[in-house]
């Protein structure tokens, strides 16, 4: 019998369409969790697509969560860390991981303070040995104090204080929009609680915050799980658990009314505008629609507020800002703020801005958005996200995970964030951009430039 050469080609054709219409395999990151007896919450994840190994470790205090008394504290520490502990001296730890061809960094956040060390994954156990070397004993000595509060405060002065839109708008924003003191004092901290710190209070926040039981261990990478397991055992293990004070109550009152407030900066020479709105609360249906909306209108040349403001209207070169403005949509506990700023020309008044900016929250306010532009902004989405985890060979998976246990003791959320984005409709967008994105939810900012112009050739 013969077959008719078209037929079978129209076949195969179906056929392939048929492959292509089904969905694409869900991306799973491999997570094994557990804890310690300490109470240290370890998460695993296996990668082989290099030799390197991600050691993370974080610890649950961060800028909003530190004490009344002891603002700055959390980024004194950042830096204390760096100081030698009981097997590394002062700065070795840095060496140590430069000498083995590794990077390494810290940094501090609203809810937590981070260090980690990508490295070679021949060395993890050296660096799993120095991660606990100084979780177990950080030399907190007078001279060392001294020293780092000394660069604490000149890094204060010289990286904000003295630079033009230094506080604008990531200190800002959260302190004008926010009425709980821990969401909205200076999260640099008040230089006075730093410069007034005695050796007693350093060992004592120490000993309470940087404690096991107060922290998260990730480790990314290529390398045997049972193996691994018995050298964190080894060497953390050991570590004692510390009586934890009562976590702050970070809530913030529902937003009934617009705020407006205006500074100068006297260092700046361009006027400034920067809008906030309080956002669902994180790992809801409603801040998936939020993550989802941020795409839609502020992140890349196609977002709705780029193309008005800057390539229709002209009123700057560039619109920034997004969903926690210090780290991701999802590593964060507790309320959180989008925003949305921009540094503009003195010819555009911001009244003129502001109806601009109106009228196009207003499109995703008056009625659905169709089907395609949820698409569209899911696709943004995953393509800066799958980045995100790759990023630094893995940190930015640990960085998930980490947060993910810390503050949820369950890094295998991480899996859900894309299924839970794909869950988000049209109406559900809608329905936030109408709960959230009403103008009596709203902070706006204005910057006044203080310095002069520079003079016409």
């Amino acid at each position: 019998m013969r077959l008719n050469p078209f037929l079978c080609a129209a076949a195969a054709l179906f056929a392939a369409m048929a492959v292509l219409a089904q969905p694409a395999p869900s991306f799973q990151v491999p997570v094994s969790y557990y804890k310690l007896p300490n109470g240290l919450r370890v998460v695993l994840s296996n990668d082989s697509t290099a030799p390197l190994a991600v050691v993370a470790v974080y610890y649950n205090i961060g800028f909003r969560i530190e004490p009344r008394d002891r603002t700055g504290f959390a980024h004194l520490f950042e830096h204390m860390m760096f100081q030698g502990s009981r097997n590394l001296g002062k700065m070795e730890m840095v060496k140590l991981v430069e000498s083995n061809g590794g990077v390494l960094n810290g940094s501090t956040r609203f809810d937590f303070t981070n260090y980690f060390e990508v490295v070679p994954a021949n060395k993890l156990e050296t660096f799993l040995w120095a991660e606990a070397d100084r979780m177990k004993g950080l030399v907190i000595e007078q001279s060392n104090l001294a020293n780092q509060q000394g660069v604490v405060s000149n890094e204060v002065k010289v990286n904000v204080l003295n630079q033009p839109y230094g506080t604008f708008p990531w200190i800002d924003m959260p302190m004008y929009a926010n009425k709980n003191w821990y969401n909205s004092h200076n999260f640099y901290g008040d230089l006075n609680d730093i410069e007034k710190a005695t050796l007693a209070d350093v060992k004592e926040f120490f000993t309470r915050y940087y404690a096991p039981n107060n922290a998260a261990l990730a480790v990314v990478g290529d390398f045997d799980e049972a193996q691994v397991r018995r050298w964190i055992e080894k060497y953390f293990g050991s570590i004692a658990a510390q009586p934890q004070p009562k976590k702050p109550d970070l809530s913030e009152p529902r937003q009934e009314k617009e705020r407006r407030f205006e500074r100068t900066d006297k260092l700046a020479r361009k006027p400034a505008l920067g809008i906030a709105y309080h956002i669902p609360e994180r790992r809801t249906p409603e801040h998936f629609a939020m993550v989802l909306l941020d795409q839609i209108l502020l992140q890349g040349d196609d977002s709705l507020l780029n193309q008005e403001l800057v390539k229709r209207r002209g009123f700057t070169d560039s619109v920034s800002g997004g969903i926690n403005l210090l780290g991701s949509a999802f590593n964060y506990s507790g309320p959180m703020l989008w925003i949305a700023s921009l540094i503009h020309d003195a010819a555009a008044p911001p009244a003129e801005i502001l109806a601009a900016v109106d009228q196009v929250v207003e499109q995703v306010r008056s009625a659905p958005l169709p089907q395609a532009a949820v698409d569209r902004a899911l696709v943004k989405f995953r393509s800066s996200y799958y980045s995100e985890l790759a990023q630094f060979g893995g940190f930015g998976r640990a960085d998930y995970l980490a947060s993910y246990a810390l503050f949820d003791d369950n890094p295998a959320l991480i899996n859900d964030i894309e299924p839970s984005l794909r869950k988000v409709t049209p109406a559900l967008i809608h329905s936030v951009a109408r709960e959230y994105l009403r103008a009596t939810n709203r902070t706006i900012v204005t910057i006044v430039p203080g310095a002069a112009a520079p003079k016409a050739k």
